[in-house]
């Protein structure tokens, strides 16, 4: 069967950089979940204690707009990753209604191997990013 080339306009060929980077994000995302597997997290579990790490001592009702979820969601996701033992859960000093939540060590160790194993996933992310920024840039001239 031969394959027909055609001359792509320049929508289309903005199409197919956007087709790459999408197909780059999934190649990201599944190997993040692989690489939380080996540490011995969830891709939830991943996302949560690196959004904890990155935000020092965060409040839980935060949460809930940095990880994109709904608070029964985060909830859940809190309980079970503070009963695995990888964060814990206190009361703010200045508002008792209020908890807060920190990385244990063990939480700390298992996302550290996953954050360094993810280097390079991370730089090859990074690159197509600006390959798509420099690419809706142009077209938008």
């Amino acid at each position: 069967m031969a394959t027909r080339v055609r001359k792509l306009g320049a929508d289309e060929a903005e199409l197919l950089r956007a087709a790459a980077f999408r197909r780059e994000l999934r190649r990201f995302l599944h190997r993040t979940d692989a690489v939380a597997r080996q540490a011995g997290l969830t891709s939830q579990r991943y996302d949560l204690l690196l959004t904890v790490a990155s935000a020092g001592v965060v409040r839980i009702t935060e949460l809930c707009g940095l990880l994109h979820l709904q608070q029964t969601a985060v909830t859940e996701l809190v309980k079970r990753t503070e009963e695995a033992g990888l964060i814990r859960r206190r009361q703010s000093a200045e508002d008792g209604r209020v908890w807060l939540l920190d990385l244990t060590s063990e939480g700390e160790r298992r996302l550290m191997r996953a954050f360094a194993a993810l280097r390079d996933d991370r730089l090859a992310l990074a690159s197509a990013f600006r390959d798509v920024d420099r690419s809706f840039r142009a077209a938008s001239r």
